[in-house]
């Protein structure tokens, strides 16, 4: 293992820059330099565990060994998990690089930070994060020097005349939500997957019938209460809620 390190300036406070880094509406953003989705778990006290995960909920098992905020963080890289829970910290795999650590300082520089990032690293991941952190880095400027997004909430809703278990079946059934999944008649939805349980996924595949477009709405569901309320969070990190009130018949 080399311990490799790099660093930049970013035009913002330690405690602005230290907010993006870890906060949950942005880490997802800076991250997508070395994966898309990425997701981080923790209760983010010093010595706790710390999860560093991919959409797909595959990741590193880690704690947090020291913490000093704005100024330092030390993870140290403990094993892998798997999207079924699976920890692995006795592979000969794992034990190759467990305890590595990685490093954030941010230092104050005439009123910007400066940030330094040190990790260790074995030879097959030094150019990967040679390539990423320019990338990642280049992220962090641009939220952190953007103004601070107020978050605003939709609501819709409707009335319809058939009972709770029905309409549940009828929004959370793949087969269904192939049906009505679309906002205009041009649009169809060719394919649906939904695992309606707490941590299980869902996603839908969106396209124009003329191929000319298409994405995948997928998110994580967070909490589920059948026939009353549903939450989840989308890929890119935006919270839903959906509630269904039983009202007269």
């Amino acid at each position: 293992m080399k311990r490799k390190k790099c660093k930049t300036i970013i035009d913002a406070s330690g405690e602005r820059v230290l907010k993006i880094l870890w906060g949950e509406e942005t880490y997802h953003e800076w991250t997508t330099a070395f994966a898309q989705g990425s997701k981080v778990k923790t209760d983010w006290q010093e010595g706790s565990e710390i999860l560093f995960l991919n959409a797909e909920d595959e990741g590193m098992v880690s704690s947090i060994q020291e913490k000093k905020e704005p100024e330092k963080m030390i993870f140290k890289h403990l094993g892998m998990i798997d999207k079924e829970g699976k920890v692995d910290r006795c592979s000969e795999h794992v034990k190759g690089w467990q305890g590595a650590e990685e490093i954030y300082i941010l230092k104050d520089f005439n009123g910007k930070t400066e940030l330094t990032v040190e990790m260790d690293l074995d030879e097959k991941q030094e150019a990967f994060f040679e390539e990423a952190w320019p990338k990642a880095f280049k992220n962090l400027h641009n939220l952190s020097q953007s103004p601070e997004k107020t978050k605003q909430q939709i609501s819709v809703k409707s009335n319809i005349d058939a009972p709770v278990e029905k309409v549940l079946n009828c929004w959370a059934n793949p087969e269904n939500i192939k049906q009505w999944n679309h906002a205009s008649a041009d649009w169809h939805t060719p394919s649906a997957e939904n695992d309606l349980r707490e941590n299980g996924k869902f996603s839908y595949r969106m396209e124009a019938k003329d191929g000319s477009a298409g994405f995948d709405f997928e998110g994580i569901y967070d909490e589920v209460d059948r026939h009353r309320r549903i939450k989840y969070t989308l890929g890119n990190g935006r919270k839903v809620t959906v509630s269904f009130v039983q009202n007269e018949n």
